[in-house]
């Protein structure tokens, strides 16, 4: 195995192989680098042996080495590990200098009264500023909002109506220093089931919401709600090019770390892979031509797979997993594991991802520009099943097939989230997961009388 394309034919019988030290030596007369790895096979050999990589191959080792590196450093912080930022929590309220610019401040929240926006009104209020609340209230029955999102239908700041509406937009906008826009027809099934009607709020109702910012003077910076699934699966010639050096390196590194799901940067090339995904590429995309055409600042998020207490599950939806799998689980109805549950995702909890958007109202180096909001941990859909199943013992697993649009997905590279916004995560999937449990134990009318109807039905 001196020569990378002589490895061609020899990983069926390799288990795995490590490497005898990180660093290759590099021959800067033959222009290649010499890598010394320790290849183990099925039959128990253990052969030490050198593979010679070529200055392209050195290159995506390296970078996927430093992401493989990083996933485990990640992995190894103690939960809320956040000494080294500016932000602290003190008895459950956040505090940050730059969060003090929002104090007095009127922000509008589109979307405000779901379950982000609700979280994102509450984080506002923390920092002294004055939520301005935007929303339809459609989107889930009363009770949900009222007694599960917090939501008071008398509250003078809330404004109940649509974005697709200019006079409601205008008027909402001229008021307020700040813009968050949350809303959208967020259900990718939904999306898929009725693409007219995400053009409607995702499109239309974004560019009202542009028109109405970019006319008015007074608002400091716009965060536009992108989401993750804009990358898709991500484009595979990034991460295992089409010529054999790089498939063969790409078989050497998960040879010896196993499956390396792939990790999302900005940079990366978009691919949705459904309507609701496309809206959400072209919403990034005309907030850049729209604010950037007259100089009003802008920030775009892209959130990656959101969950947490008090989300609360939509009939005939894939969508937030966590809560349909606690949600089931507590009825004793199986999990269904959708192609096998080996879709990746990188799971927030929606109280960071309340903090993470407040944050980019007021950070300077947010400043135009586009935010991966996330762990940067990957975490497959069958383990989050089987954290569940941790808290509900005897839960069954069923696997389904994979639904129209539902990407294999991947994990959010934080290096730029963490430089701009001085701040990450401070909830684990592991904890987050238990706490939705907590939750949904103490809280059971947040399951839906249909799925209550299954779940008779199904012990009949």
């Amino acid at each position: 195995m001196k020569e990378t394309r002589a490895a061609r034919g020899v990983w069926a019988s390799v288990t795995h192989a490590t490497p005898l030290k990180q660093d290759a030596t590099y021959d800067h007369r033959a222009q290649q680098a010499v890598l010394a790895i320790e290849v183990h096979h099925t039959d128990g050999r253990t052969v030490h042996s050198v593979l010679v990589l070529t200055p392209n191959q050195v290159e995506l080792y390296a970078i996927q080495l430093e992401q493989i590196i990083a996933k485990r450093e990640q992995a190894a912080r103690p939960a809320g590990d956040t000494a080294h930022f500016a932000m602290t929590r003190h008895g459950g309220t956040v505090h940050d200098t730059q969060l003090n610019e929002l104090a007095g401040r009127n922000v509008l929240v589109t979307g405000g009264a779901g379950l982000i926006g609700s979280r994102i009104a509450a984080c506002l209020r923390q920092v002294g500023a004055r939520p301005i609340q935007l929303c339809t209230l459609e989107a889930y029955p009363s009770h949900t909002y009222r007694d599960l999102f917090g939501i008071d239908p008398t509250d003078s700041d809330l404004i109940v109506g649509s974005i697709q509406n200019p006079d409601v937009v205008r008027k909402a906008v001229a008021g307020a220093d700040y813009v968050i826009h949350a809303a959208a027809l967020a259900d990718v099934a939904a999306c898929t089931r009725e693409p007219t009607a995400a053009i409607h709020t995702n499109i239309t109702g974004t560019q009202v919401l542009l028109g109405a910012v970019a006319a008015c003077d007074r608002v400091r910076r716009l965060v536009f709600v992108s989401s993750a699934s804009v990358y898709g699966n991500g484009n595979p010639e990034n991460w295992a090019r089409p010529c054999e050096e790089y498939r063969t390196v790409r078989k050497l590194l998960e040879a010896v770390y196993g499956n390396v799901p792939p990790q999302f940067h900005e940079h990366t090339p978009l691919r949705p892979m459904s309507v609701y995904a496309n809206t959400k590429a072209w919403g990034e995309t005309q907030t850049s031509l729209t604010l950037g055409a007259v100089g009003t600042s802008y920030t775009v998020v892209r959130y990656f797979s959101v969950y947490g207490e008090p989300q609360v599950i939509k009939e005939n939806s894939h969508s937030w997993v966590v809560a349909w799998f606690a949600t089931r689980a507590v009825l004793g109805l199986p999990l269904h594991l959708n192609g096998g549950g080996h879709q990746v995702r990188d799971l927030v909890h929606v109280e960071d991802i309340a903090a993470a958007t407040v944050r980019a109202l007021v950070a300077p180096r947010a400043h135009n520009e586009t935010i991966n909001i996330g762990t940067g941990t990957p975490t497959s859909i069958r383990t989050v099943a089987e954290l569940v199943a941790e808290r509900y013992p005897g839960t069954r697993f069923v696997e389904t097939p994979m639904p129209p649009g539902d990407p294999l997905g991947g994990y959010a590279s934080t290096h730029r989230m963490e430089a701009v916004l001085g701040w990450r995560p401070a909830i684990t999937v592991k904890h987050g997961v238990a706490r939705y449990a907590d939750w949904l134990d103490k809280t059971p009318e947040a399951i839906p009388a249909w799925l209550r109807a299954e779940s008779e039905a199904a012990t009949a």
